[in-house]
């Protein structure tokens, strides 16, 4: 490869090979992180199409295997299934080794993860703000990340070089970094993503629940909205379904100050109170021109639903 950077590792090891994983996997060779990229899925299916794509230098038959050796570890596995893949792969860590994750709650994997790692094992917890509504190894591609945020919340037992690492690898990855507290990352994720996809989910729930409106009429005259809504819903219900069970506390707190909004919109509307939605909306509209003109979305006519500017929250799986 000319020109390009050398490895930042030797090995790294991806345990869970679904959209995160396999576009991880692509970034890390688009960019020469590591000398060998190693992954693990539960699923022999999942091990075989990563194998036919080729984004694996080697498809290991267990978690642990995947991990044997490795100078950094990714979980990118759903947050309910990181305690047993941490537990699984904790004897066959390396000393010095580096444990991250891409879990889309910090407080609870925190919680799960770093009673089972050994010492002299690092772990940096992290959250890449990148996805799309698809999932499987199939969905993986490597600009996934590019100009996305990617969110380390470390530990106290952190080390720093530890973290600058996976910093590292992020940003060759072609993510932005920033770092935050495990508790405040959880109420910003509520806000900016958990919330909004239980809503998406409540919406369409809605709709499939009307008797008086027919399936064919929701899916022939569904609007904008109502389509960006079904994209958000169609994400992976296994990972949304532990998001939620894991991020309660921050998710029923944004819940509540969502519906004391509603009901204050409800009443506006009731009311004939006109100047209230029209301030009520102009002041929101701000928040959309703030979230282009930080390039994190685009104008253009297919609402930033072009590959590769989905999700919030990526799906996980394997």
């Amino acid at each position: 490869m000319s020109g390009a950077a050398p490895p930042l590792f030797g090995r790294v090891a991806l345990i869970g090979l679904g959209l995160i994983g396999a576009s991880m996997a692509w970034a890390m060779r688009r960019d020469n992180v590591a000398r060998e990229i190693a992954g693990y899925a539960r699923s022999a299916d999942t091990r075989a199409a990563a194998g036919r794509l080729g984004f694996l230098d080697t498809v290991c038959d267990s978690a642990a295997d995947a991990a044997r050796g490795a100078d950094v570890v990714v979980l990118c596995v759903p947050v309910g299934a990181m305690e047993a893949v941490a537990a699984e792969i904790a004897p066959a860590l390396s000393p010095g080794a580096i444990v991250t994750d891409v879990g889309s709650v910090k407080a609870a994997v925190i919680a799960a993860v770093a009673p089972h790692l050994p010492e002299g094992a690092a772990f940096v917890p992290a959250h890449p703000l990148a996805g799309t509504e698809q999932s499987g190894p199939e969905a993986g591609f490597a600009t996934l990340f590019d100009n996305r945020w990617c969110i380390l919340t470390p530990t106290p037992a952190s080390p720093r070089r530890a973290v600058d690492k996976i910093a590292d690898l992020w940003r060759r990855c072609g993510a932005n970094v920033e770092e935050m507290t495990p508790q405040h990352h959880d109420l910003v994720l509520a806000v900016t993503s958990h919330t909004p996809h239980l809503i998406a989910y409540t919406m369409v729930g809605v709709a499939d629940d009307m008797a008086q409106v027919t399936e064919s009429e929701v899916i022939k005259y569904s609007a904008a909205g109502f389509r960006d809504f079904t994209r958000i819903a169609a994400s992976d219900p296994t990972m949304w379904r532990d998001v939620f069970l894991t991020n309660r506390e921050a998710t029923l707190e944004i819940l509540g100050r969502f519906t004391e909004e509603l009901f204050a919109l409800q009443r506006a509307i009731r009311m004939g109170d006109g100047e209230m939605l029209f301030d009520y909306f102009t002041r929101t509209r701000a928040i959309r021109r703030g979230i282009l003109e930080a390039g994190q979305d685009t104008a253009a006519p297919d609402f930033g639903r072009a590959r590769g500017l989905g999700d919030a929250v990526g799906g996980g799986g394997e």
